[in-house]
């Protein structure tokens, strides 16, 4: 099924990358929220394919929701979880961050993630318990012991407005790391946390397609995925706090202030 998940990954990577670029249909779900018809095109293909081959399985995607297997006679333990286009606002902008991502849960514990960049044709991936890759090779997490020579990631929730400790704990690690960034794709952001690229990640308000793939691939490469306290996540997931487990402790003290 990783095979599979990866195939189905680079054919809608591929379709967003036909249309990068190009005019598109945009509408608005929320004031900041914005989804393009690359969004339902990438989910279309991703849910098509999952119905043909794995017609017993549940997905849960973010244009269309939860829905039950095509087989209406079956009850799955296993559920796919997709996010077609992470960094739509990029996307839209014709800024060239954003990939594809999608998990794959059985009882309620995620199994396999794949992220995919199709603009860096960079594939991330991870089974449980069979490690992490980037097209086709081992990655693990930085080296990076110390908050203060760290690199980190974090993302603008939706009602960032809204949420007045968000600027306080950027502040803060902008006082404390070596540096911070902001992208606008939390699963790339996880997946360059796995790769070693970021030493931490943290973010509020964010879904499970956002992070299914993306926190195992961490885990398999040896970092730690929490909320902000240090409980394990939840795949609907509290505030995530995402490192390479050496400043972890760390970063949860400044979010802590």
């Amino acid at each position: 099924m990783l095979n599979f998940a990866i195939q189905t990954a680079r054919d809608a990577g591929r379709l967003l990358a036909e249309r990068f670029g190009r005019s598109l249909q945009i509408s608005n779900k929320s004031e900041l929220d914005l989804v393009t018809e690359s969004d339902f095109a990438s989910e279309h293909l991703i849910i098509d394919r999952i119905k043909t081959y794995h017609p017993r399985h549940a997905i849960l995607a973010e244009e269309s929701g939860a829905s039950e297997p095509a087989d209406r006679d079956t009850q799955s333990d296993w559920r796919w979880i997709i996010d077609p286009l992470d960094g739509t606002t990029n996307y839209a902008h014709g800024y060239p961050c954003f990939c594809v991502s999608i998990g794959l849960e059985y009882k309620g514990r995620i199994e396999l993630g794949v992220v995919y960049d199709p603009v860096r044709e960079e594939m991330f991936t991870a089974a449980r318990g069979e490690g992490a890759a980037l097209n086709d090779k081992r990655i693990s997490v930085s080296p990076i012991p110390n908050l203060a020579s760290a690199l980190l990631c974090t993302g603008f929730p939706y009602d960032v407005r809204e949420r007045g400790e968000f600027a306080r704990h950027f502040a803060n690690f902008i006082m404390n790391a070596q540096g911070v960034r902001r992208d606008g794709a939390a699963a790339l952001d996880l997946a360059y946390v796995a790769a070693g690229r970021f030493d931490g990640f943290w973010e509020e308000g964010l879904k499970p397609w956002d992070v299914a793939a993306g926190a195992l691939i961490i885990e398999e490469a040896g970092g730690r995925g929490s909320d902000y306290l240090g409980d394990p996540l939840d795949i609907f997931p509290p505030p995530i706090l995402a490192s390479n487990g050496l400043i972890h402790e760390q970063m949860m003290r400044v979010l802590a202030v």
